[in-house]
């Protein structure tokens, strides 16, 4: 088992924080979020100019730098204490995992080296209208025609969809049900018959869009009517990667939170000199460690191939949406009256915590699917 990361490791998240303190500032969050496309191509060129983050864990063969999910976790966690408003949870996690776990080798070879380098945004299209992230409830569906196939349907909640170069769908055939006859499919973001509109959503520091597709032409990815399998496994590793950009939110807040508790004084003293307040940042300290350390267990369990790293999975996501929330409840209470404001950044993050808390199930549905897993 691994205790600690190596000192490679130490050093890359080093410069990746140095990185982003420079390119991601709040200013710089809260101006990308007033934009429709709710991120800068420049800047993200530049970041994998500079850092190669797309490649991360992308095969050497496809064009990547070979690493694993411990890695890539990293990347996420700096990312989530940066609040970095950049297409890359939706391109290399979603979509190039899916392309991992389903597309032929011929399919690999086309599609990631355009993401490793940084050339394509690419996201996955699974929710629909009805919000629930399992394939049994895709109803968009996928019709044989000439070489290719026609998809007619909906996708909502599409991470950065409205932006994205290629998607990737997941549809099924006509007259299936459950997770038979699912199959993923790859779409261009100009497709002919498909419809973009951005969604109205509680977090503008991530974009989601629905998607219309009304005779849109598609190319299969993998396997007809094999689609179950490797979707199930992309959703997992989206959990994990997902849990690990919380904690590092949940560690930037309770920072910002203590550095302030010990700058704020009244009655003539530091309010971090308060036994309650004493209290409540001990409890936040806690719960955010316990938090990483089931968070990097849970990443190390992909790269290990655990048997129950789906179980991990879903663990980890129901604690790191609690704490998550229940930090970014602390720190407006620790900044008083002027937490509650536009004007103060702790915002930011207590809307990315509320959004990443429902994003791919919450934490009751996490903990049913652990013990459903665990049971099997």
């Amino acid at each position: 088992m691994k205790f600690s990361f190596s000192s490679e490791q130490d050093e890359f998240r080093t410069n990746l924080r140095r990185f982003l303190t420079d390119r991601s500032p709040t200013k710089e969050v809260r101006r990308l979020m007033e934009t429709d496309a709710g991120w800068d191509r420049d800047a993200w060129r530049a970041m994998n100019q500079e850092l190669g983050l797309t490649a991360v864990r992308i095969p050497e063969e496809y064009g990547g730098h070979g690493f694993g999910f411990g890695e890539l976790c990293i990347v996420l966690e700096e990312m989530g204490r940066a609040c970095m408003c950049a297409p890359y949870f939706a391109t290399t996690v979603l979509a190039a995992g899916a392309i991992l776990n389903a597309g032929t080798d011929a399919q690999k070879q086309a599609l990631l080296p355009g993401i490793a380098a940084g050339d394509t945004i690419a996201t996955l299209a699974s929710a629909e209208d009805n919000g629930r992230w399992d394939g049994a409830s895709t109803t968009l569906t996928a019709t044989p025609s000439g070489s290719g196939y026609t998809l007619n349907g909906h996708k909502s909640f599409v991470i950065d969809g409205h932006t994205a170069d290629l998607i990737v769908v997941l549809a099924r055939a006509p007259g299936s049900s459950g997770d038979s006859g699912l199959s993923f499919f790859t779409v261009s973001g100009d497709a002919a018959g498909l419809t973009r509109s951005v969604l109205n959503t509680m977090d503008p520091t991530r974009k989601m869009a629905r998607l219309t597709f009304d005779g849109v032409e598609a190319t299969l990815l993998g396997e007809a009517g094999g689609a179950a399998e490797p979707f199930a496994r992309t959703m997992t590793e989206a959990v994990v990667c997902l849990s690990n950009e919380m904690v590092g939110g949940a560690a930037r807040l309770r920072e910002d939170s203590t550095a302030y508790a010990v700058m704020r004084v009244q009655f003539g003293r530091s309010i971090a000199s308060f036994q309650s307040m004493k209290h409540k940042l001990a409890d936040m300290l806690l719960e955010v460690e316990l938090a990483k350390s089931t968070a990097y267990f849970a990443a190390a369990a992909l790269d290990d191939g655990d048997a129950d790293a789906a179980a991990s999975a879903s663990l980890t996501k129901a604690l790191a949406s609690d704490t998550y929330m229940q930090t970014a409840v602390h720190a407006v209470q620790i900044h008083g009256g002027i937490g509650f404001t536009w004007d103060n950044d702790t915002h930011l993050w207590f809307k990315r915590a509320k959004s990443s808390e429902v994003l791919f199930g919450d934490a009751h549905l996490h903990r049913e699917l652990m013990m459903r897993n665990w049971a099997a």
